[in-house]
């Protein structure tokens, strides 16, 4: 009995690390999501919520949204983040960017001369 004990506990302590060690890792592809990043981009929108649309308060100057198209990977991917309003005002349509993003929130635009 003592022993068919110990041979449970030991397996129980066992079955995490096997676990871990047997899932499968990533060879490649996107990197979406993970870590930090920096991706060229092209801004092809701009999207502007007034105070009191849907989404947002009737308090405050309402919501700025910058759209971008970057190539991650080997697809185009499209992203549309929250701004300030001197960014939203700063970049416009069809100007070349630089996202600095972390664990795919932007953190940083930067102008690609």
């Amino acid at each position: 009995m003592r022993r068919a004990l110990f041979l449970a506990g030991l397996m129980a302590a066992a079955l995490p690390l096997l676990s871990c060690s047997a899932s499968p890792k990533s060879s490649g592809g996107s990197t979406a999501g993970k870590g930090f990043r920096v991706l060229e981009a092209v801004v092809v929108a701009r999207t502007y919520d007034p105070p009191g649309s849907p989404g947002t308060t009737m308090r405050g100057d309402g919501n700025w949204f910058l759209e971008f198209e970057a190539q991650d990977g080997g697809a185009t991917a499209h992203y549309r983040f929250p701004v300030s309003r001197t960014q939203y005002n700063k970049y416009q349509e069809g100007q070349r960017v630089q996202l600095i993003m972390a664990d795919n929130q932007l953190r940083d635009i930067r102008p690609v001369f």
